[in-house]
């Protein structure tokens, strides 16, 4: 297979901590050799074994690309005038949903995914090279099996979000419209996702939402028809999100804006990662968490953008990334390791989010001297270039 060499890196991010090069695995005026889109040797630049192919990276900093484990990017319209209104002093609810949920159901095929690529495209612009979707704008079995038949086309981490809100035409029935929903949600809308390819189901268990003896049902049956749960939890108030997380071994618990210390405890303690999402409290005036009490417990910690029309509308990992160190309190490089490898791990993936021998060549070169200028040097675009494995087979 043909080699390539990238040369002349003047920081180099592996997040291998064998290397005895703190939490990023930083190694300076440094190369690294890759051979059929793996990582196959990194060193130092002096030391670079003969390739193929070499790439000078001119001293820019190289880093593994952005993993983003949590964003909703299969829906139509936008909710503009909903951020106006909250911006003006209107509480963010979960209501707002709804608004997408028939603007989607009203769109074609052919739209919605001309808009998810239009946002993957912005994605990979900003350093993302794995990204996780859900469906939950259409709610019904029509509409969840559309969209998650169009993600699979664009990426292997698809979920199924059936269980996003309680739609309009089964709200309106009152408690029996509701037992209805969370039934079709469990029957025919999951028979319908998993014939569609879904990897992952998802519960929003919060206020507005589902409660947490119908999300761990859901869950439950989704497991039961084979796929892997993950879970909105705690992001509008306090409640069992998180402690149904961890009971069910959830590969994340996805916002976690307001946790216990008994929630904090039991993320330490599980393999479940605390995913926090920057863009929403940034886009919705709430209150952020505090990182360092879930870092200094042992927790494990992803940062994902969110991307969604309602409460984060944003695809950029480097936003997130400044907007996590400024007010979320996690350190740069806790921030530019969970935006990678913490996103790999939320994802339950071993091939990415590091750059170490083995791992997928995702990758990114960045136009300054360290990767803290992504969060010291906010709102400036400095990735240089974005390369996924492929383009190195």
């Amino acid at each position: 297979m043909p080699t390539t060499a990238i040369v002349n890196i003047g920081s180099l991010i592996t997040n291998d901590q064998t290397l005895d090069a703190g939490l990023l695995g930083e190694l300076r005026d440094a190369a690294l050799v890759i051979e059929n889109g793996r990582v196959a040797w990194v060193g130092s630049g002096a030391q670079v074994p003969a390739t193929d192919r070499v790439i000078d990276a001119g001293g820019r900093t190289v880093l593994p690309g952005f993993v983003d484990s949590h964003a909703h990017m299969l829906f139509a319209g936008d909710r503009a005038a909903e951020f106006s209104a909250r911006m003006s002093g209107q509480v963010y609810a979960a209501g707002g949903i709804n608004t997408t949920v028939e603007a989607t159901r009203a769109a074609s095929s052919a739209d919605l995914e001309r808009n998810l690529v239009r946002l993957a495209t912005e994605m990979k612009s900003s350093g993302i090279t794995t990204f996780e979707t859900k469906s939950g704008y259409g709610l019904s079995v029509e509409d969840e099996f559309r969209a998650l038949e169009i993600a699979r086309k664009h990426t292997t981490e698809t979920t199924y979000l059936g269980a996003h809100v309680v739609p309009a035409d089964y709200k309106n029935r009152g408690e029996a419209g509701i037992d209805a929903y969370v039934e079709l949600v469990m029957g025919e809308m999951l028979a319908a996702a998993v014939k569609a390819g879904a990897k992952w189901i998802d519960v929003f268990c919060d206020r507005g939402a589902f409660d947490a003896d119908q999300g761990r049902e859901i869950l439950e049956a989704g497991r039961m028809a084979g796929l892997a749960p993950r879970i909105h939890a705690n992001q509008l108030q306090p409640g069992q999100g998180v402690q149904l997380a961890v009971e069910l071994d959830c590969a994340s618990a996805d916002h976690c804006t307001h946790l216990s210390a008994t929630d904090i405890e039991a993320l330490a303690a599980s393999n479940t990662v605390a995913t926090l999402l920057p863009g929403a409290e940034f886009s919705t005036r709430s209150p952020y968490p505090d990182a360092r009490q879930l870092w200094s417990a042992g927790a494990t910690v992803a940062i994902a953008t969110d991307c969604n029309p309602g409460s984060s509308y944003t695809t950029s990992m480097p936003f997130c990334i400044a907007v996590a160190v400024r007010d979320m309190y996690f350190t740069p490089e806790q921030a530019i390791w969970s935006a990678t490898l913490g996103g790999a791990k939320a994802l339950r993936r071993a091939d990415i989010g590091h750059l170490s021998v083995g791992a997928r060549a995702d990758l990114i070169q960045l136009d300054a001297p360290s990767a803290i200028h992504l969060a010291y040097r906010p709102g400036v675009n400095l990735i240089h270039s974005t390369h996924l494995a492929e383009d190195f087979s």
